[in-house]
């Protein structure tokens, strides 16, 4: 049976009871908060390996928590699925920009939230064959899930890092969007590419000395992306 903790943080106890219900069903552990300060403070207290968290909550909402999340280098790694009743593109984009590695849009299936939950935890526990990699000033080590540039460590989310990974360990080849989703999300995204564009985009940002034009992180206008060392 599963060993993992997860945070659910939803102001609707319905929700809370039906996900916590199915989650510990599956082996799972659950704690449960129902409003955002208290989720974060969960958050920050409990060794967790997954956050469930609702947008729209009292005291706090989940974008504020998201951010609050990804500033602490203590838990800046915790994976996060966002969950909420807001369904529009904006709403998702939003959230991948702040750090959330999923998006599920109420209503939604629990056969569907268990399988993302499963697929993320399951990358997580994955341990690389090789233990780091350097290009340039960057170091990553796959084992600790750490990236440095010039010696500072840089604060990648989980699915960042992992998109990182695919990219380096599939150097010189280009990556489509689609396979990407399918590899690094572990189920079928369609039309949701704009999900590895937003992860691209973040990666650039912190690791190329320019962002703007990228020596590692290359396009491949209308296909997908390409890893070169810059060798």
């Amino acid at each position: 049976m599963a060993e993992e903790k997860i945070l659910i943080v939803d102001d609707e106890e319905h929700i809370r009871e039906l996900i916590k219900f199915n989650l510990e069903n599956n082996g799972y552990k659950t704690i449960c908060a129902d409003n955002g300060l208290e989720g974060l403070r969960i958050a920050k207290e409990e060794n967790l390996q997954l956050i469930l968290l609702d947008l729209m909550l009292p005291g706090m909402d989940g974008y504020d928590v998201c951010k609050e999340i990804r500033r602490d280098t203590n838990i800046s790694t915790t994976p996060i699925i966002m969950i909420t009743a807001k369904g529009e593109e904006f709403d998702k984009v939003l959230g991948l920009e702040l750090g959330a590695d999923d998006y599920m849009t109420k209503p939604f299936s629990i056969r569907e939230l268990l399988a993302r939950v499963k697929a993320i935890l399951r990358r997580t526990n994955i341990k690389p064959i090789d233990n780091s990699y350097n290009f340039g000033k960057v170091n990553i080590d796959f084992e600790k899930h750490e990236v440095t540039k010039d010696g500072e460590k840089i604060d990648l989310t989980l699915k960042e890092f992992e998109l990182l990974e695919i990219l380096i360990k599939n150097k010189g080849r280009v990556m489509t969007r689609d396979f990407l989703l399918d590899k690094i999300w572990g189920y079928e995204y369609i039309g949701e590419t704009r999900t590895v564009d937003v992860h691209i985009r973040h990666l650039r940002q912190k690791i190329e000395a320019d962002d703007k034009s990228p020596k590692y992180i290359e396009t491949i206008r209308g296909i997908g992306y390409r890893f070169n060392s810059g060798d």
